[in-house]
């Protein structure tokens, strides 16, 4: 992706690096919301769950209007390659399968501080820890549906959903923990002939 080893260095993460860092970073929300007895565990449960389908739809709208945004000019090809081209054109680099760190921790700022401002505290930490607990099993499914058979029924229908974007519909299926934007946008992948890779930068 880059000439410069030291960018090129930073644009892959081990999978496994995600959960260490952000693991520890729901939790303390968590135990910070319950330390301060301001709600009741279910009024917490609500909030957390509200968060997990929050990111679902931060998911669906990442993908589908930031990822896969094109502007036919070797700068807008560039700037596409770099946010997705390179997935769809190496879909199974597991270097590349989920997020790195310089991307994901900044817009953990921008989204706990957008909660915090709307929501104040004592509402944003456990539905931040939701939202980061849909993150997680975002790119969690992403690894595992590119690098493991998938054994049960919904794995392979999550797998068969992601692949179809892939392959033969890069204009529906944009959901890849969950199909229900898909379902509610009506952008669930058409099955045709399979596509090409969309066109690198120059």
């Amino acid at each position: 992706m880059f000439e410069n080893d030291f960018l090129e260095r930073f644009s892959r993460i081990n999978p496994v690096t995600i959960f260490i860092v952000w693991i520890p970073v729901l939790s303390a929300m968590l135990y910070r919301s319950w330390a301060r007895h301001e709600l009741t565990l279910a009024s917490t449960a609500a909030l957390v769950v509200f968060g997990m389908l929050l990111w679902t739809l931060c998911e669906y709208v990442l993908h589908r209007w930031v990822f896969h945004w094109m502007e036919d000019t070797p700068r807008g090809r560039r700037i596409h390659f770099l946010l997705h081209g390179v997935h769809h054109d190496f879909p199974n680099d597991k270097d590349r399968l989920v997020m790195p760190l310089p991307t994901s921790i900044p817009l953990g700022f921008i989204f706990f501080g957008l909660f915090y401002v709307l929501c104040g505290l004592r509402v944003a930490e456990p539905l931040f820890a939701g939202f980061t607990l849909g993150y997680l099993f975002y790119d969690g499914t992403h690894y595992a549906v590119h690098h493991f058979k998938q054994t049960t029924r919904i794995g392979r229908f999550i797998k068969r959903h992601h692949m179809r974007h892939h392959h033969m519909d890069h204009d529906g299926g944009f959901g890849v923990s969950s199909p229900l934007w898909d379902l509610v946008f009506r952008t669930m992948p058409v099955v045709k002939k399979p596509v090409r890779s969309e066109p690198r930068a120059s």
